[in-house]
């Protein structure tokens, strides 16, 4: 089936006008319902939306491909819009889209979609094509284009083979190549693309292995693999690497097969490639831009850790929301002005209702550090890694290392697990199905315990002791400077012994009637979720699809008293989004002193508000530290790759 059979001019406007994406997208489903090729035109864009909810469908370079798999529509189909003033599509790249595709597939064993999507993802990256559409004066000469451009690419395809064969004739590389992406959508083809043609440019013959959403496709044998000069790996998730074991490997990210094919290709002709072997590295991924093409250990690390904070995310999310929840329950429901000291200490479990609320939070948030720490020793050990894991960061969650207790957690226990496996890989053959069930588990779990007792937590403890002996003496000094550094506290670990310090400081302060300082280390914790929220919207290509998506969440967290929200952020890029949130909790807490806030109760957030002495330049202090953390975050954090 070929792009072409897939429009019809009632699916095409070359003159869109659209404020934003959704409109964009809506625009486009009223240009397919107008081809006749869907039957329900709000089922199928119900499909669509939640489509771009997995991951924004603008590719980069000004071109969005959204699209939508169900029994709505009849036949495939293709509707197409340029916008000539470009609009926000929250595009992989930051940058406007002004052509878009829109494809419909029926909900068949085909994915005709899928090979829809990929060829066009191929035409797409030719500059000199989609300006042409862009250009386009009329519906007849876009399609012109389209029909032009696609027949020159299949007499190309179809003349690859006999160029292959007269290339190795003539004494050209062998090379193969795998591309991958984690959506599996348009990168994963233009990385092939752009490979293919910088091979057959210089002379040299290539076969690429595309690991799309549609599954592999192009495989390598085990024959090709044998007979390859050379085999280069672009991919941002992992993919099978054992096959390689002896072969020269090049490995990359995605981006630098579709902006850096040549580089690849000169690399690989030479022969300064590293020799794999799949006894050191046993999945392939990411790496870091370095000529001999191997994955960096820094790099390694941060897969690690991402690893472990994409699972805790959830939890983070979900518990969090439902605290904040009991707090506004609680807060609709009693006067905490009328309540005594010790009642004000149970703000959010006061009503029945609210205490369900908190109780089902605070279990999610229970599983937060054992799922991190479990999750970066299950990447870096596989499976014997994840008990370990989870053990460390229970230990790290009921003792006093907190956050930071977890992260040093996973790392030693999936590197205990790795220790493990060298160390018993010489016992007999016929102990290979008692290593993982009994051997890993039994010495790995014993081994956590004895470390992160004996030699994570005393050290925390100390820690914490010394700081809280710190904050006492600092009492009688100046207020402002005591705001400033309990606010800063409170983001130094986001939960951990520092930030416990001060909140432990402020509580005991309530009993002692100094209700000043509790407000300061308050509103020090909520400006932390907030500044990342307020960032993620302000300074997008400072963050992945995914923290984009969860940042507005923080909202919700920060004005809720809920620092934990920003965790996922700062374990992802400690730093520079730490020292950014220090500085805008330091300024609130500062603030708040100098303002002459007073809070009587111990947590709440905006919903006690109203019990606030200064409410209003409470409020003015929350902003002003997280307008502060916000700009410092866009200016320190570097933008994501594409």
């Amino acid at each position: 089936m070929r792009i072409v059979d897939l429009l019809k001019k009632e699916g095409i406007e070359l003159h869109g006008a659209v404020a934003d994406k959704k409109e964009a997208i809506e625009k486009m489903v009223d240009l397919m319902d107008a081809t006749g090729r869907i039957t329900d035109k709000e089922a199928y864009k119900k499909q669509v939306f939640l489509r771009e909810e997995e991951g924004t469908t603008g590719v980069g370079e000004g071109v969005a491909i959204p699209h939508g798999k169900c029994a709505a529509v009849k036949e495939p189909g293709l509707a197409a819009m340029v916008v000539p003033d470009g609009v926000d599509y929250e595009a992989l790249d930051g940058e406007p889209v002004d052509l878009i595709f829109l494809i419909a597939a029926p909900n068949t064993k085909d994915n005709v979609h899928l090979d829809v999507l990929s060829r066009l993802s191929v035409l797409l990256m030719d500059e000199g094509f989609t300006e042409a559409l862009k250009k386009a004066e009329t519906k007849e000469e876009f399609l012109e284009v389209i029909d032009r451009t696609e027949k020159a690419k299949l007499a190309e395809e179809k003349a690859k083979e006999e160029e292959r064969a007269e290339e190795s004739r003539a004494g050209a590389c062998k090379l193969l190549a795998v591309t991958a992406c984690p959506t599996g959508i348009a990168h994963t083809y233009m990385a092939a693309e752009a490979l293919e043609k910088k091979a057959k440019a210089m002379g040299h013959w290539i076969k690429v292995e595309t690991r799309g959403s549609g599954g592999a496709k192009n495989v390598l044998s085990e024959k090709e693999i044998a007979e390859a000069d050379c085999i280069i790996v672009c991919a941002d998730t992992n993919v099978p690497m054992e096959r390689f074991d002896g072969k020269r490997v090049i490995q990359r990210q995605v981006s630098d097969g579709i902006n850096k094919a040549e580089e690849l290709i000169r690399l690989a002709e030479s022969g300064a490639v590293p020799v794999y072997r799949a006894g050191k590295k046993e999945t392939g991924g990411i790496s870091q831009k370095t000529d001999t093409g191997g994955e960096s250990f820094g790099h390694q690390l941060y897969k690690h850790l991402m690893n472990g904070v994409s699972h805790m995310l959830p939890f983070v999310v979900g518990g969090g929301i439902l605290i904040a929840l009991a707090f506004l329950i609680d807060g609709m429901s009693v006067d905490l002005a009328s309540l005594a000291a010790e009642e004000r200490g149970n703000f959010g479990t006061i009503t029945p209702l609210a205490a369900v609320f908190k109780g089902i939070g605070g279990k999610a948030f229970d599983f937060m550090l054992p799922i991190l720490a479990g999750f970066i020793a299950m990447s870096i050990a596989d499976r014997p890694g994840l008990a370990v894991g989870f053990v460390g960061g229970a230990i790290a969650a009921g003792g006093k290392s907190g956050f930071l207790g977890a992260l040093a957690a996973g790392f030693l226990a999936g590197y205990l697990i790795v220790f493990l496996k060298k160390a018993l890989e010489k016992l007999p053959e016929s102990m290979d199905g008692v290593k993982p069930v009994l051997l890993y588990p039994l010495l790995g779990i014993f081994l956590i315990g004895i470390l992160m007792q004996f030699c994570i937590e005393p050290p925390v403890g100390a820690l914490n002791t010394a700081l809280n002996n710190g904050l006492n003496s600092m009492s009688g000094t100046s207020s402002i400077l005591l705001g400033l550094l309990l606010g800063g506290m409170m983001s130094v670990d986001l939960g951990g012994p520092v930030n416990k310090a001060a909140y432990v400081f402020g509580s005991a302060s309530i009993a002692a009637g100094n209700y000043n300082i509790m407000a300061a280390v308050m509103v020090g914790g909520m400006v932390p979720p907030c500044a990342i929220a307020l960032a993620s919207l302000l300074f997008k290509n400072k963050f992945t699809e995914d923290e984009r998506k969860s940042g507005p969440t923080n909202f919700i967290m920060g004005l809720s008293f809920i620092s934990e929200g920003a965790i996922p952020f700062a374990a992802a890029d400690p730093l520079h989004v730490l020292p950014s949130l220090i500085a805008g909790s330091a300024v609130a807490g500062a603030l708040s002193m100098a303002f002459n806030c007073t809070l009587m109760a111990p947590h709440g957030g905006i919903f006690v508000f109203p019990v606030v002495g200064n409410s209003i330049l409470y409020l003015v202090s929350l902003i002003v530290g997280t307008g502060i953390g916000a700009i410092l975050l866009g200016i320190l954090k570097k933008p994501v790759q594409k």
